[in-house]
């Protein structure tokens, strides 16, 4: 399993609401990043506040000019989905991650190991 690269296509693929936030993670952008909570609306997140409508793409994605690679703006506080991300070597392979390698494919019950591995200070290991 390569390195992540930064292409985005996690982002890209789940900012559109295919994320949720935990309830405690709501009360504490609104206590402490309002700049975040403005994207809140009834416990869903990346509401516009303009036109209250679910946004097509995460507001905090960012491409990084002249480059193929995506940041987050708000990588420290961002949701728990996101932080857990990538669970499977199965989700990796539908959502096309850059991650994986040959060998990955091959053995994927190794690779689901190594990614739990790899994982394992960002969200608990999958059974």
């Amino acid at each position: 399993m390569k390195e992540c690269n930064q292409c985005g296509k996690c982002c890209t693929k789940y900012s559109d609401g295919g994320l949720s936030a935990l309830p405690s993670e709501i009360e504490s952008w609104e206590m402490f990043r309002p700049d975040i909570y403005r994207y809140v609306s009834g416990g869903n997140i990346w509401i516009s506040p303009v036109t209250g409508k679910q946004m097509e793409r995460c507001p905090w994605l960012r491409k990084l000019p002249d480059q193929d690679k995506y940041t987050c703006d708000i990588y420290y506080d961002r949701p728990e989905d996101c932080k857990h991300y990538p669970v499977t070597i199965e989700q990796m392979v539908v959502d096309e991650c850059e991650m994986l390698e040959v060998r990955d494919l091959a053995s994927p019950k190794q690779a689901q190991h190594r990614l739990d591995k790899l994982m394992v200070d960002s969200r608990p290991a999958v059974k």
